[in-house]
């Protein structure tokens, strides 16, 4: 008889039963049901990372597929394909092109801060997407192998894939916070997610400051992640949006275009653009230019063209027309062109197998918890295999005691099991030990086996005590998890790409207006925590000992908003920066805000252990105007530099003997009264006046400067006006000590208690060591009164002026890093 249909109002047609009677399916409840369980597929096993390890499913699988092949940095690529297939077989079967596009987006040094994969053939580009699988090659990069690390001594959790044969892990170690170092993106179903890059150094800095002070704030975070350091670089304008990230997870910024103005040819200038805001290629901002130029957006762009290649880099050259000014251009080129865009931040992430929305302290909250799960497991697991292997060799040191009786227990007995029990029972040995007796090889009962035998025991009973230690202690496990932190910074921590700008500035020029730049005079002025800025007028600072609102000035540049300044560095080079792309503050009537600076180190170009020294004039007509300006070395080396400098950028001021750096430069005025100061790290001081050195052109070597002991060398040079009262800060310590790991003993004193002497003496003692101090770790002499500040920008309050010359100091609450 056949099967008899039934329908109702809500479902017009029935659903088939095994038995082949029709039943009645209500739509709404199959459509709910069908829908949620693709939106929980697509949340937890496809689109949002996982916040422990910073991975989607995909990407996990890939690099765990990629260590159980046996793919290594040091080894040869494969085929992508072959990797693509072992994935998709064996742990994700969701078909080959969604894995290698996740494959190829982890080997694109543009969308990763910190690439995981090794890519070798066309992985695409900005514009144009990569070649096929079968065309390129893959391996882990040096980065992946932090991410695998440890994955055999059972430190994460292991579940099924998706047939039940073999097993995956459900989260990798991840030794680096990936998430906020790599970024991510993802669309599910009524969420997504969109996470900036960070720059590695940064976070791992703040991860350990989280790990040493679990109660840290935001604010104290910040100071160490300042804000995203995206791989193509340019320049964050407003951090408004980012400090609402951090704190809710949600925030958005703006992103402009690194360029600058120059002369592309000898009459005319151009915009060149060095840099492009986060994933957007340089034939997206033609096309866009295009438009702009036709619809009359844009004006006074005559050529364009794209010269980057693979040695130089991106390198965008839009020529201006005669007439027009370059700064309204550019700011026309802002607002119409992919040359600024936005980046919206939605930190959303699985946590314990739910989406949350986190800020920047529950992110690191979550990666540190992980990361002292991860070492406490591997230290469990290692301490069990050196027990383990402990109570092996303690049974085989007592069967080699008594080779002779073992050997007769052994040849008496009829088979392995009597003579595994006659053993247990002789020598009070246990099943394993006995076990690994009989499996003995003759050649292990010489004298040397037994001697090496007892010194692996004694390292098994250190190391096994060292572990117990660890899981002992709560303390002991956070150091650990630090200095491995440390240690991954250290070996793949790279400089910062992106420069952080607030958004105080107004705009350069408004759309048609001509607001170019008048060429008027200010100041250049630099902090100790290493911010520059440019104040409007030349009216002398309000002298609070050069404390600005944020940290201390300890540089400033008179000069014209339309010059250049010099940036004088270690390797004796001078590199120009423009002063109209600094950014302005405003006059105040007390000391300025340089919270709105940007960091001199991010706009200078420096080659590796290079470091910034001090600010100089760089205009050819302010040179003249002066003296030139004078540098001292850490041998001990005065130079006086003619002001007749070359054009150009980058070069070398100073001939440097040796292993011979710069520690000090200062622009000498033709009209003042000034002594050079040398201050050596065995406490002598010398001034003398800064007429008795004579000018020497860029390619001299200088002239002797201070005579130094055995062992010392200078730790501070500059100039001071002896009409003026100036004060000299000292600090003691132990030469052996770490960097910034000691506070010291500090003293000031009045420069006028030194007296003068000669060009090449070794001056007078400026202060006397107490004990557990061997040397100078700090000197400045700077305008009184003397104001200080700590690496984090904020004051630190000095002790009065010491009347002696060669006293000793008062111990600091913290570390002093710059004193202006």
């Amino acid at each position: 008889m056949p099967a008899r249909r039934t329908t109702s109002s809500s479902t017009p047609e029935g659903e088939e039963n095994v038995d082949g009677t029709i039943l009645d399916v209500d739509v709404t409840s199959e459509m709910e049901t069908s829908f949620l369980e693709y939106a929980y597929s697509v949340i937890y096993s496809r689109a949002l990372p996982d916040a422990r390890d910073g991975l989607k499913p995909v990407q996990r699988r890939i690099l765990y597929t990629m260590d159980t092949m046996g793919l290594r940095p040091d080894r040869g690529h494969v085929k992508s394909q072959r990797v693509v297939g072992d994935v998709m077989g064996k742990l994700h079967p969701h078909g080959d092109s969604a894995i290698y596009d996740a494959l190829v987006r982890m080997a694109q040094p543009f969308a990763m801060r910190l690439p995981l994969v090794d890519g070798h053939g066309n992985f695409g580009s900005l514009d144009n997407g990569p070649a096929a699988a079968r065309y390129t090659e893959a391996r882990p990069s040096r980065a992946a192998t932090l991410m695998t690390d440890s994955l055999d001594e059972d430190v994460v959790d292991m579940v099924p894939n998706y047939d039940n044969q073999l097993l995956q892990p459900s989260v990798l170690p991840a030794q680096f916070p990936n998430l906020l170092v790599n970024g991510a993106s993802g669309i599910a179903v009524g969420m997504a997610t969109n996470m900036a890059p960070h720059n590695l150094v940064e976070v791992i800095a703040a991860a350990r400051h989280l790990l040493a002070h679990p109660d840290a704030s935001l604010e104290d975070l910040m100071r160490l992640v300042p804000g995203p350091d995206l791989p193509t670089g340019g320049r964050i304008v407003g951090l408004d949006g980012i400090r609402d990230a951090y704190r809710t997870g949600r925030g958005s910024f703006r992103i402009r275009a690194t360029a600058r103005i120059e002369n592309v040819t000898s009459r005319k200038k151009g915009i060149v653009v060095t840099e492009l805001p986060y994933l957007v290629g340089p034939e997206k901002v033609a096309e866009k230019l295009r438009d702009a130029v036709q619809a009359k957006k844009v004006q006074g762009i005559s050529d364009y063209q794209d010269l980057t290649d693979r040695h130089h880099g991106l390198r965008l050259v839009m020529t201006v027309k005669s007439g027009f000014n370059p700064e309204a251009v550019l700011e026309q080129l802002y607002k119409h062109t992919p040359m600024e865009d936005s980046f919206g931040i939605n930190n959303v992430a699985l946590v314990d197998g739910q989406p949350r929305t986190l800020g920047l302290v529950a992110l690191l909250e979550v990666f540190i918890a992980h990361r002292l799960e991860v070492v406490r497991r591997r230290t469990e697991h290692r301490l069990g295999r050196r027990r383990h292997r402990l109570h092996l060799v303690e049974g085989l040191l007592i069967a080699i005691l008594d080779i002779d009786e073992v050997i007769q227990i052994i040849r008496s007995s009829d088979d392995a099991e009597t003579a595994r029990t006659r053993l247990m029972q002789v020598f009070d040995l246990s099943e394993v030990q006995a076990e690994y007796i009989l499996e003995l090889r003759l050649r292990r009962l010489t004298r040397f086996s037994r001697i090496e035998l007892e010194g692996e025991r004694d390292e098994l009973r250190a190391e096994i005590e060292r572990l117990e230690e660890i899981l002992g202690s709560d303390e002991v496990l956070r150091a650990l998890v630090s200095a491995e932190l440390a240690q991954v910074a250290a070996e793949h921590g790279t400089p910062r790409r992106t420069v952080l700008l607030e958004a105080s500035a107004q705009p350069v020029a408004a759309l048609g207006a001509d607001l170019e730049v008048a060429d008027e005079p200010c100041r250049v002025l630099l902090t100790g925590t290493g911010l520059v800025a440019r104040l409007a007028g030349d009216e002398p600072l309000v002298r609070d000992g050069g404390r600005s609102a944020h940290d201390v000035v300890v540089a400033e540049v008179l000069t014209s908003a339309r010059a250049t300044v010099g940036v004088v560095t270690s390797a004796g080079r001078l590199l120009h920066l423009s002063v109209v792309d600094l950014p302005a503050i405003a006059p105040t009537a007390g000391p300025p805000s340089l919270a709105g600076g940007a960091r001199l180190a991010d706009l200078v170009a420096l080659e590796r252990g290079e470091r910034i020294v001090a600010l100089v004039r760089a205009a050819a007509g302010d040179l003249e105007r002066g003296g030139g300006f004078a540098l001292g070395t850490r041998d001990g080396v005065v130079k006086r530099v003619t002001p007749d400098l070359p054009r150009g950028d980058g070069f070398e001021i100073i001939a440097l003997k040796g292993d011979d750096e710069v520690v000090g430069a200062v622009d000498l005025e033709s009209d003042q009264d000034l002594d050079l100061v040398f201050v050596t790290t065995d406490a002598q001081l010398l001034h003398f006046p800064a007429s008795g050195v004579r000018p020497q052109g860029r390619g001299a070597g200088g002239v002797a400067g201070v005579k130094l002991a055995a062992g010392a060398r200078v730790l501070a040079f500059t100039a001071v006006d002896v009409t003026r009262e100036a004060e000299v800060v000292t600090i003691a310590g132990s030469a052996g000590a770490l960097p910034t790991t000691q506070t010291g003993s500090l003293k000031v004193t009045a420069l006028t208690e030194y007296p003068a002497k000669g060009r090449a003496t070794g001056g007078v003692r400026c202060h006397r060591f107490l004990r557990g101090e061997d040397a100078l770790i700090g000197a400045w002499v700077v305008p009184s009164p003397a104001r200080a500040c700590s690496e984090a920008g904020q004051p630190i309050d000095l002790p009065a002026p010491l009347g002696r010359r060669d006293g000793s100091g008062s111990p600091v609450a913290v570390p002093v890093a710059a004193v202006g």
